[in-house]
């Protein structure tokens, strides 16, 4: 039994910062943002939507996608790190607003590399037959958790959403393998300090703060890892590859991997410049853009790579149905 992706969805913010907004308000230009990211524009949640506004969106999609009704999901996971809450989970939320009466409902947290992560917990499901139809959310609001005054961090995240509907099914196609780790030792790297039991008051802050070049040392590391690693663990050469979607977070790391494994262009999906780096949103919402963009067709081999805080990395490759 394989878990194979029959839909997708993905929903985004309307409000549109660029990179001239932010240089109005941050010591930043346009050409310091691209040059260094590759962002032009990212997308920002009002104060009156929370992450679960944007999962229920695109989870909607990917069933309408799918052609599975939420009474016959089974299971119910949401990569997020931004939850509306400590409790309930997201997940819960979601499967309350869908009307998905029979399916469990659990949040995961690996940051930017969540979707990964729940997409190989989702497959594991399925292919035990423990569950039949599962829906995958990966959603995040970071820009809830920005010091809009610090350049190093307020010109990289954005807000989105993005959903994978996966059926179990038997043949070739689906998650043919999975691939995560963690590197904890990093940890301090990226952080979202307070609101947890360290620091429940959050009286040292609530803000994201990152250590740039740990982390960029790190990201170029854990995604050439992670693409090289689930290649082989499959079976498969680069030249059976026929798209890869990695974390969209920034160019510079995309294009070390790209060049490092000589994949053509046309091989790597890339949506940074509008988005920013959307965390646990990034690969979905890029893998459904792929999807109807007709990037994807029957029978192509496709890479979801990605890292994150934590540290956090792995991915996972599918035959597309």
């Amino acid at each position: 039994m394989k878990a194979v992706i029959a839909g997708t969805g993905s929903e985004v913010p309307p409000k549109i910062v660029t990179n001239d907004d932010l240089s109005k308000i941050v010591d930043t230009s346009d050409e310091w943002i691209r040059d260094r990211t590759g962002i032009m524009e990212r997308r920002v949640t009002d104060e009156g939507t929370a992450t679960s506004d944007l999962a229920v969106i695109a989870a909607e999609r990917a069933l309408t996608s799918a052609g599975i009704s939420p009474m016959e999901l089974d299971l119910i996971i949401v990569a997020t790190c931004s939850p509306d809450t400590l409790f309930p989970s997201v997940a819960c939320i979601v499967q309350d607003r869908l009307g998905a009466k029979k399916a469990a409902a659990f949040d995961i947290s690996a940051a930017c590399s969540g979707f990964n992560f729940a997409l190989s917990a989702a497959a594991a499901y399925i292919e035990s037959e423990t569950f039949k139809n599962v829906l995958v959310v990966g959603a995040d609001t970071l820009t809830k958790y920005l010091d809009w005054t610090d350049r190093n961090t307020c010109v990289l995240f954005g807000d989105g959403a993005g959903a994978v509907a996966l059926r179990g099914e038997k043949g070739d196609c689906g998650v043919l393998a999975s691939y995560i780790r963690a590197k904890g030792e990093g940890r301090d790297f990226l952080v979202m300090p307070g609101g947890g039991t360290r620091d429940p008051e959050m009286k040292n802050g609530r803000f994201i703060r990152m250590d740039g070049k740990e982390v960029f040392k790190f990201a170029v590391h854990a995604l050439e890892d992670s693409v090289k690693e689930i290649i082989q663990k499959a079976g498969f050469t680069f030249e059976d590859i026929d798209l890869l979607i990695p974390h969209q977070a920034n160019l510079r790391i995309i294009e070390h991997v790209r060049k490092k494994f000589n994949l053509p262009e046309k091989k790597v999906y890339v949506n940074l410049m509008k988005y920013g780096n959307t965390s646990a949103a990034s690969v979905p919402l890029a893998l459904d853009e792929a999807v109807n963009e007709g990037r994807i067709k029957s029978g192509d081999l496709v890479v979801l790579a990605g890292f994150g805080a934590g540290l956090t990395y792995g991915s996972n490759i599918i035959r597309w149905r």
